[in-house]
């Protein structure tokens, strides 16, 4: 008996058709698909206005998981298209779905094969190529013409103009008289020494709203000068406008687009005088002071220069605020928005030294978040859930082995009837058949393993505890710093900072790293996890159960 499939849906539309009803026409497409199919429809996943290039998207990632955890064995989509336009990411997702027995059909091509996979993905892939070099001749030709090549400049209002025939013409600006007023009073300031920071504070304890609508910060006024971000080195403020001082390029392993400075001959400059708003002599003064203000060993402005991290840098939060903890001097932490944006936004103007911040932290991760109660309570949670996931998994596996004996049984009998006389061509096609099927089941069994019993030794708290002195020992050799360094930061989840009314100083919440915190009692080297990266390795798998419905440790210290 064959298993009736259980498929769902993915639909995706990117940023080149901003439409939000596209997703309900892929997914009505799809459902009339699979009712002309008999095929039951188990579920959706879909990712708006989100390009086709990347897989790091929350949508495909829900997907690519449940597929993992055999909550369906067919996905159906549009197009090819929908689920990538990226070759590599293409083909990456149809082995990894072939090895847990789950099909791709599309409306539009049918049952996908790995002949589609590597036309359709190549075409894909020159589609994206060809439309990024059509675009970025358009773009250059706009910017000759002193048109606005994309996105929206603090300072002006864009602007659309119609043709005799009623077709929009893009790309025109003219100044905001109120940005405008800003932007000079921003450079007055920034001339007459008064820092980012400040200037910032003071715009938004005015109420100010910044370049996207909320609060400034002092990153937004100084940018940085050899990228021309920022409101402090935009130049056409003096109406000069270049283009391609940037090129945008999408790391394969994140998704996420990076920048690269282009060499200065690549720029296209233009003068666009109609939008000037400040005149040389401002422009000069802010340049002038800008020049003053370097370290003595790099040409880069000090505030645009990153300190190195401490040891739980990026992991703190301000309670009050949500906003970051960052150094505020060399030897404390402090909330960056009550000090970058000022107390219209956050009050909690606290500090706390690193020394007893890294002291205290330390000393909670050797004793209270490795305790034998912590430890055996997320065992004992995360043993009820991956036992729940894998007896639905044994479930599906009896299910395949059931169907594969008589598989196995029906092309035998097909084998002696040839032996004994039968014309092969009669009987070819229901062998080629049972014999598909059979690799088919054998491939989805190998993929699903019977389920093993979770067993963790009883002294891992111990053992825990041993790692931990161990790592806080490393500390202190330099060759051994950064590996011990980075084990002790994954064990950490978040650090929260709040502002305690009886005692005026700041209380200390740690929530710790479950994962982490796993694998160090089974011996191992927690190390940071990598996003998209799922192995059949326990810790792995603990990421992918602990993710759903896990709370992290948490610790009043």
């Amino acid at each position: 008996m064959i298993t009736p499939p259980r498929a769902v849906i993915y639909a995706r539309y990117s940023s080149d058709l901003q439409r939000d009803a596209s997703i309900e026409d892929q997914i009505r497409l799809c459902r009339e698909y699979a009712h002309r199919q008999g095929i039951e429809i188990v579920g959706t996943y879909s990712d708006r206005a989100t390009s086709g290039a990347s897989l790091m998207r929350p949508g495909i990632q829900s997907l690519i998981r449940d597929a993992q955890n055999g909550m369906f064995n067919l996905v159906i989509s549009e197009a090819l298209d929908r689920l990538s336009r990226n070759q590599a990411d293409i083909a990456s997702l149809y082995q990894r779905f072939q090895f847990l027995g789950c099909m791709i059909e599309t409306t539009s091509e049918g049952a996908i094969s790995e002949m589609q996979i590597g036309f359709k993905g190549t075409m894909n892939a020159l589609f994206l190529k060809d439309l990024a070099a059509k675009t970025r001749r358009g773009l250059k030709g706009r910017a000759m013409a002193g048109k606005n090549t994309g996105g929206k400049t603090y300072g002006y209002d864009n602007i659309i103009k119609y043709d005799e025939t009623g077709e929009p013409i893009r790309g025109d600006r003219k100044i905001n008289p109120i940005q405008a007023a800003i932007v000079r009073r921003i450079f007055k300031d920034y001339a007459a020494g008064i820092s980012p920071r400040k200037i910032a504070e003071d715009l938004n304890k005015e109420r100010v709203p910044g370049p996207t609508g909320r609060a400034w910060g002092q990153s937004t006024i100084h940018g940085n000068r050899e990228r021309g971000t920022g409101i402090l080195n935009n130049e056409l403020y003096i109406g000069r406008q270049i283009w391609n001082r940037l090129t945008y390029v999408k790391d394969p392993d994140t998704g996420k687009r990076v920048s690269r400075p282009n060499p200065e001959t690549e720029w296209t400059i233009t003068d666009v005088p109609n939008l000037r708003i400040l005149d040389d002599d401002l422009w000069n003064a802010a340049r002038s002071r800008q020049g003053a203000l370097k370290t003595k060993d790099t040409d880069v402005a000090v505030w645009d220069c990153r300190r190195p991290k401490t040891l739980f840098s990026g992991l703190m939060t301000c309670g009050f605020c949500g906003g970051g903890f960052s150094k505020v001097s060399q030897t404390k932490f402090g909330c960056s928005t009550a000090r970058n944006k000022g107390p219209a936004l956050c009050t909690n103007r606290l500090t706390i030294s690193q020394s007893a911040l890294e002291a205290l932290i330390l000393s909670a991760l050797e004793e209270t978040l490795v305790s034998e109660e912590a430890l055996a309570q997320l065992c004992e949670d995360y043993t009820r859930e991956r036992n729940r996931i894998r007896e639905e998994a044994s479930q599906n596996r009896s299910t395949l082995e059931k169907e594969l004996a008589p598989v196995i049984r029906d092309h035998a009998k097909l084998v002696e009837a040839i032996i004994a006389g039968v014309p092969a061509d009669q009987i070819k096609d229901r062998m080629i058949g049972l014999d598909d099927r059979r690799k088919e089941l054998e491939r989805t069994l190998i993929a699903t393993p019977a389920p093993d019993p979770i067993r963790f030794h009883p002294k891992m708290a111990a053992t825990s505890k041993l790692r931990v002195k161990a790592l806080i020992a490393q500390l202190g050799r330099s060759e051994d710093a950064l590996e011990a360094k980075e084990a002790l930061r994954s064990l950490v989840e978040r650090i929260t900072l709040t502002p305690d009314q009886e005692t005026g100083k700041l209380s200390v919440f740690l929530e710790g790293g479950l994962a982490a915190l796993l694998q160090l009692s089974m011996g191992q080297t927690p190390k940071p996890p990598q996003e998209g990266i799922q192995n059949t390795d326990i810790v792995e798998e603990f990421v992918l159960v602990a993710g759903v419905g896990f709370e992290p440790t948490t610790f009043r210290l």
